[in-house]
């Protein structure tokens, strides 16, 4: 399959006319999905989810970069020996760094009811390729609420820092504020713990940022092992909403790839440069499991809404880190 294997480093392109490096798509090898990309000091780095059968599904690796071009694998940086309660379908990592520390969200053993354990873990670690150890010793949410699976986490710090966690599966999406330690839920204002935000057309995977003070919640649509997995978005003046959809930004492109999908999105500090990363199925695939991770660009038009994203084999050029791009590196 085109997805197969994996190596400790995949070195980069050679380069193209004009001395331009580009990434290519995928840009590391191996059978991966589910990506979150961030900048954490002077490194890009992606946590995706091993992209196997449920009950092979039990660790994560981590890949880092200086240029979005030449990736290393971190292998193994949390398993489920590590984690107690975890048994299988470990997926969807979330890293936050916060006080020198580092705070891997992930969900697990996809269960189907309230009478099973499972759901939304944290994991934490000194440094960002791990070995990360559970905080917890238990899911931080192990129940379904207002009908959302507990998968699928995102964690978003926005300006004033107040910590928020996006989540859910089975077409409903909750948002949670997390105490500042990451090892509980607090109350909103009115007294509820898990607040529904679900937009039109939700499915699964959700994703915010914050861009010209806008709130802009991302999510999949259509099925995860279909051609048709895509993304859409919504802007809003508030983290909590309410969410309008405003449409379908990355989706299938049949001369490229299917399966568009599950994605997180990379903002590089004090640039304009922004990433969408995600999985997509290479074409001729047609395992649910045969997915790997790419990257491209994101654009906004003139109103601050996402233009269509173009699936590319090339994918995006070289872009080394700069010091001040570095110090900026905060989520």
């Amino acid at each position: 399959m085109a997805c197969a294997g994996a190596s400790a480093q995949q070195e980069p392109p050679p380069a193209e006319a004009g001395g331009a490096l580009h990434a290519g798509n995928p840009v590391f090898p191996g059978c991966y999905a589910d990506p979150e990309g961030i900048v954490i000091g002077d490194r890009y780095w992606i946590y995706p989810t091993w992209s196997a059968p449920y009950d092979e599904q039990t660790f994560f690796d981590a890949f880092s970069s200086p240029d979005l071009v030449a990736w290393t694998r971190h292998p193994r940086i949390l398993d489920r020996e590590a984690v107690s309660w975890a048994r299988r379908a470990m997926w969807a990592p979330a890293i936050v760094p916060r006080d020198g520390r580092y705070y891997l969200f992930f969900a697990a053993n996809d269960i189907q009811s309230n009478a099973e354990i499972g759901g939304i873990g944290v994991a934490v670690a000194d440094d960002p390729a791990g070995p990360f150890r559970d905080l917890l010793g238990e899911p931080l949410i192990g129940k379904i609420h207002n009908g959302a699976q507990p998968i699928d986490q995102f964690v978003f710090r926005d300006v004033d820092g107040q910590y928020y966690m996006y989540y859910g599966g089975w077409s409903h999406a909750n948002v949670v504020r997390l105490k500042d330690d990451f090892t509980g839920l607090e109350p909103f204002a009115d007294g509820t713990i898990f607040k529904e935000i679900t937009p039109e057309g939700y499915v699964e995977g959700p994703f915010m940022f914050r861009r010209d003070g806008r709130y802009y919640l991302m999510w999949s649509e259509g099925g995860w092992g279909r051609p048709d997995y895509s993304v859409a978005y919504a802007i809003a003046d508030a983290p909590t909403g309410p969410f309008e959809r405003v449409g379908k930004v990355l989706e299938q492109d049949p001369e490229v790839a299917t399966g568009a999908g599950h994605h997180s999105v990379i903002h590089v500090p004090g640039d304009d440069a922004w990433y969408i990363v995600y999985h997509r199925r290479p074409l001729g695939e047609t395992a649910a499991n045969h997915r790997v991770v790419s990257i491209d660009r994101m654009r906004f038009d003139a109103d601050g809404r996402i233009l269509p994203v173009t699936l590319t084999h090339r994918g995006v050029a070289r872009h080394p880190l700069r010091s001040d791009e570095a110090a900026g590196a905060v989520r």
